[in-house]
């Protein structure tokens, strides 16, 4: 007999949180759907069902195609399930991304260097003197 996988692990397992404690905090904030309803940690998965998953970062629409009961890498995770999330959800995240601000100025953008101010001070001549 198939040991039953809850909804909690299975999240884990496939990496859509980082801990189980998180997938089953999420399942009772209802941010894990089905059919639009909340479901509980406990709920027990099947291969077919579809979920509306929502994360800290995005929003996930998943159909699970195998059952997963230990956390393995990314590469073989994404085996365990068919990622359904619209088109406009991904180009949300993408935009997202490219607009992060990291804190660091870019590179000969904002300020002026020495040798820029003292060319400005030159082209625009100190005003003090004219007067």
């Amino acid at each position: 007999m198939e040991e039953k996988l809850r909804l909690d692990k299975y999240l884990w397992a496939i990496r859509l949180f980082k801990t189980r404690t998180l997938a089953a905090t999420a399942c009772d904030k209802g941010r894990i759907k089905m059919n639009g309803d909340s479901l509980k940690a406990s709920k027990v998965v099947r291969i077919g069902e579809e979920y509306e998953v929502k994360t800290e970062d995005k929003r996930w629409v998943i159909k699970v195609i195998a059952l997963l009961y230990k956390r393995v890498q990314y590469s073989e995770a994404i085996k365990c399930y068919e990622d359904l999330t619209p088109v406009e959800e991904k180009e949300r995240i993408t935009y997202q991304a490219a607009s992060f601000y990291s804190g660091k100025r870019l590179s000969k953008v904002g300020r002026p260097t020495k040798k820029e101010r003292r060319d400005l001070d030159d082209y625009i001549g100190d005003g003090a003197s004219d007067e």
